[in-house]
């Protein structure tokens, strides 16, 4: 993957988790995964962004899910956009790898995010996935560093808080390398 889109950025981050939100970690740990793909799709100047069920009005993050077993990488990200926004996408480049040390009462998951830029190339924007997601939209740069940031961080959940920290590095990325314009 690296050969073909990039060296990415690589950071360690730690986040202690209540019980609830850890539970939610390892039950998404199917096959053992301890990995997610996330996606930021560029159209235009905005961003595609998704809404699962639970979270609270006005928290939006990038889509991600997980490489199935025996799936190859590339085809497990372009499988999970098509899920969670019903766009066909192409990847563009590696940004960053986030190591992650999620834990709990002594309890420890370590966890690796893979984050790409990609951009639409078909499809309707609406979800496939309609248990997982409700909502799949474009959200523009000012929305994502200002309201949507904002709720992510104050909802209370440190997996939110997680999903407004990689926003922060990606966008910054993304804006530095001209991919996006922040106005």
């Amino acid at each position: 993957m690296e050969r073909r889109y990039g060296a990415p950025v690589e950071i360690r981050r730690e986040y202690e988790m209540t019980e609830r939100e850890f539970d939610v970690v390892s039950r998404s740990r199917k096959h053992g995964r301890s990995h997610d793909v996330t996606l930021f799709i560029i159209d235009d100047d905005s961003v595609v962004v998704i809404k699962k069920p639970m979270y609270p009005p006005g928290a939006y993050r990038a889509p991600s899910g997980g490489i199935a077993p025996g799936e190859g990488f590339e085809a497990g990200a372009l499988r999970e956009a098509h899920e969670e926004t019903g766009l066909h996408v192409a990847l563009e480049t590696y940004i960053l790898r986030a190591f992650v040390r999620f834990t709990c009462q002594g309890n420890v998951i370590d966890w690796t995010t893979h984050v790409f830029s990609a951009r639409p190339e078909g499809g309707i924007l609406q979800p496939i996935d309609t248990h997982e997601i409700v909502e799949a939209r474009r959200a523009t740069v000012e929305e994502l560093t200002g309201s949507i940031r904002e709720v992510l961080l104050s909802a209370g959940s440190t997996g939110l808080r997680y999903r407004a920290e990689l926003g922060d590095i990606v966008l910054n990325h993304l804006i530095e390398m001209g991919a996006i314009i922040k106005r």
